[in-house]
């Protein structure tokens, strides 16, 4: 079994999936939350909240890789630059403890576990909770990240199949 950090960065809230996979990338649920930035009063010291909050479940859960979200171009500059400067602190969480870091567009990891790359937020939830067998309504930003990381769990598996990288998978399609 691999364990997987999924992440869905956000200026505001960021999200948290744990899954481990077998090598045929069946996905078991580990955990899940919504690491909770609007509380710091400032940008700043959101991004201290992001870097301390992950780590501290990276040190908590001790995933193999990690799956990140990548920045889609938002129609505000502000907002994705914020975006981007999360994104960026998350990755140093996950590096500067020497994890792998693998990224999927949000399009990429709507199109694995939904089978559309347009779907919107309610049917990511609907599908990571029927493939993880999880009862209630998952808060939308953990579920993204349940999302990214069983999409990375089906890449790597798909590549030792066919006896690649995960990175070189992914490029071929």
């Amino acid at each position: 079994m691999t364990r997987i950090l999924g992440i869905d960065p956000g200026s505001q809230r960021t999200g948290v999936g744990i899954v481990d996979c077998d090598a045929t990338g069946r996905a078991v649920h580990v955990h899940h939350q919504p690491i909770v930035l609007l509380e710091a009063e400032d940008f700043p010291r959101r991004l201290k909240l992001l870097l301390e909050g992950l780590g501290a479940i990276i040190d908590q859960f001790r995933p193999d890789e990690v799956a990140i979200e990548k920045v889609f171009m938002a129609r505000n500059p502000d907002s994705a630059l914020k975006l981007g400067q999360a994104r960026g602190a998350a990755i140093c969480a996950a590096v500067m403890r020497d994890l792998p870091v693998h990224e999927y567009a949000a399009k990429e990891v709507k199109l694995a576990v939904v089978g559309k790359g347009s779907a919107d937020k309610v049917q990511v939830q609907h599908m990571i909770g029927v493939m993880l067998n999880l009862q209630g309504k998952i808060q939308a930003d953990a579920a993204d990240a349940l999302a990214v990381a069983i999409t990375h769990g089906h890449v790597r598996a798909t590549a030792n199949r066919i006896g690649v990288s995960s990175r070189d998978a992914w490029r071929r399609k």
